[in-house]
């Protein structure tokens, strides 16, 4: 079982065997249907009605198949003025994304600003990869619906052409917010993390509640994107796995994904476990407290790897300030940001069996949020916290600038791009 190493942005990802069907596909002008090439059994499936996983986790539902809208390649190069340069929302090894117009209802192309916005990905015809993670993402995304899972909308699949068609997430994706510079990206205040934090939570708990868990198994910042109200949706399925059946505790697979997120049992062993998402989990959850990448080889020595840098400081509440990212302002409530720590803790722990769930770790951000509202209840906010826009608990005060490594937020990776195990 062999690996080797990929740099990947948001865009970039690895490609994932599935059980599909690589029988081509004949697009049509206006087909929209269902993708009956592609096999049933990769997803969990549904019960007569339809659903699986509504009652065991809130708003969220798996298709019998996916119900995605044929284009034609002809249809996607219209909508994007031609995949014209200026309508490039990112790159990565997978291709290019394009920002598209459609008609709202029809989804028909539209002329540039007119109609509803899309996120259209271009497969790079030379990309080896990108045949299988076209097939996982279409398997797994095409059926899977819930808030905070980026909404596939179709697909096109014409001689060598592979696109997919995403909703349009305005926001862009978590990693730009916390690590990027400028007028686009201001710094995320502590409300606003917890809110995107909860809502990424959420969309891993749904996908490790149902029949069948699926493991995401790439959760990283660039992965998360946010809408105009900065709620967060899981995107890029590419990696995604079935879990494991029956008394098996995990699977066994290619060892694929993203240094410095990746489970430290998935390197060693290609074990995958459900709680290797959690561990990946903690890993963002870090870097939202901290504002650095998880992964920077232009920190000082024995502060490259943030994980391995960073648990004393969790771990220890009086040290916590010296670890929380500075465009905080240190403008948040000091037993959340504790509460945060230890959470953080729990899902690194080294032992998969030890990591909460993800529908504890969804109960415990809740928990903390809504501790800050029966605060603000309890006591109403004082007139620095009104100006502020932080009535919740004593904001705390954070130590001087000490002990944070140096490049915060920049370095290397300032692009979005991050070593990929392959």
């Amino acid at each position: 079982m062999g690996n080797c190493l990929r740099s990947s942005n948001s865009f970039a990802r690895s490609g994932n065997t599935s059980s599909v069907s690589t029988t081509n596909v004949t697009s049509s002008t206006s087909t929209t249907g269902k993708l009956s090439t592609l096999s049933s059994t990769t997803t969990g499936q549904s019960t007569g009605s339809g659903v699986s996983v509504e009652e065991a986790f809130r708003d969220g539902r798996i298709l019998e198949a996916p119900n995605l809208r044929i284009f034609t390649f002809g249809e996607l190069k219209s909508s994007t003025k031609g995949f014209k340069p200026e309508t490039v929302l990112g790159e990565g090894g997978f291709g290019k994304v394009f920002k598209g117009w459609v008609d709202e209802k029809t989804l028909a192309p539209a002329k540039s600003g007119l109609g509803m916005v899309i996120a259209v990905k271009k497969l790079n015809s030379e990309s080896m990869q990108g045949l299988e993670e076209w097939q996982s993402e279409v398997n797994f995304l095409g059926r899977l619906s819930h808030p905070n899972l980026v909404k596939l909308l179709g697909y096109c699949w014409e001689d060598r052409e592979l696109l997919l068609v995403y909703e349009f997430m305005p926001k862009g994706s978590l990693e730009n917010h916390l690590f990027r510079r400028g007028a686009a990206f201001e710094p995320l205040s502590w409300n606003l993390r917890l809110k995107i934090a909860i809502g990424a939570a959420r969309g891993l708990a749904f996908l490790h509640s149902s029949e069948k868990q699926v493991i995401y198994r790439d959760f990283k910042a660039s992965n998360i994107l946010l809408d105009s109200e900065y709620n967060a949706k899981l995107s890029d399925f590419g990696l995604a796995k079935n879990g494991p059946t029956g008394s098996n505790s995990h699977v066994t697979t290619r060892i694929m994904g993203t240094y410095g997120y990746a489970a430290p049992e998935y390197v060693a062993t290609g074990h995958l476990y459900v709680k290797s998402d959690v561990y990946g989990f903690g890993v963002v959850l870090l870097e939202m407290l901290s504002g650095l990448r998880a992964l920077d080889p232009h920190r000082p020595t024995g502060q490259h790897n943030l994980v391995d840098w960073a648990k004393p400081f969790l771990a220890d509440r009086k040290r916590l300030a010296r670890l929380m990212d500075p465009r905080l302002e240190a403008q948040y409530p000091s037993k959340g940001a504790h509460q945060a720590a230890q959470l953080t803790l729990s899902c690194l722990a080294g032992e998969p069996k030890n990591r909460p769930s993800m529908k504890e770790v969804v109960e415990i951000l809740e928990a903390i949020d809504s501790m800050r509202g029966r605060s603000r209840e309890a006591k109403g906010p004082s007139s620095r916290q009104k100006a502020r826009g932080h009535g919740s608990d004593p904001i705390h005060q954070r130590l001087p600038f000490k002990g944070h490594p140096e490049g915060h937020g920049e370095g290397a990776q300032a692009v979005g791009v991050s070593p990929k195990v392959r």
